[in-house]
């Protein structure tokens, strides 16, 4: 009787939840199509900002797929996430020019100003770190991109002034 409750609250929240409806919008545009899964992955991550459990069942009963083959192309292609993203993706470049120049120092800085570890989100939301390879921006190693803005030859004491820009635009609503 309590697993059946919990599943009518469940219910009811999605149907008070838009995302919901537009992920079934894009399920039954899709369904029945070949090759239909990875489009819908896409577009219901657009909707939901990654790809919950209860998106992947959906998902996989809408195109009449196994569960286990939503859960393996999530798991396969680096752009899907079945975890909460930040409002901000701090990538750190381990490649070559940058992990010489010392990007593991400032990779160390940021997980300990962070309270993360790579491929996490912050407690407040904010930030998702993760590591990338190069950024083709060799000459300014070591980089740090933070959304779509690029800091260069940084170092580890660098870091805190780097990350409260974006803390302050979010306490001043400029975000």
């Amino acid at each position: 009787m309590e697993a059946a409750a919990k599943r009518c609250q469940c219910q009811s929240l999605r149907a008070q939840d838009e995302r919901y409806q537009k992920l079934a919008e894009i399920i039954a545009k899709h369904a029945g199509e070949s090759g239909a899964l990875i489009p819908v992955l896409h577009q219901a991550q657009q909707v939901f900002g990654y790809l919950p459990h209860d998106v992947q069942a959906l998902i996989a009963e809408g195109l009449n797929v196994p569960l286990s083959e939503v859960d393996g192309v999530i798991t396969f292609y680096s752009l899907f996430t079945s975890e909460p993203q930040g409002r901000y993706k701090v990538g750190i470049c381990l490649g070559t020019a940058c992990y010489v120049k010392g990007a593991a120092l400032v990779l160390e800085e940021l997980k300990k100003q962070l309270g993360i570890d790579v491929g996490k989100t912050s407690a407040d939301g904010l930030f998702t770190l993760e590591v990338t390879r190069c950024v083709g921006a060799c000459g300014l190693a070591p980089v740090v991109t933070v959304g779509d803005d690029v800091y260069g030859r940084l170092s580890p004491e660098d870091v805190p002034a780097m990350l409260d820009k974006y803390i302050q635009a979010e306490r001043n609503g400029k975000a």
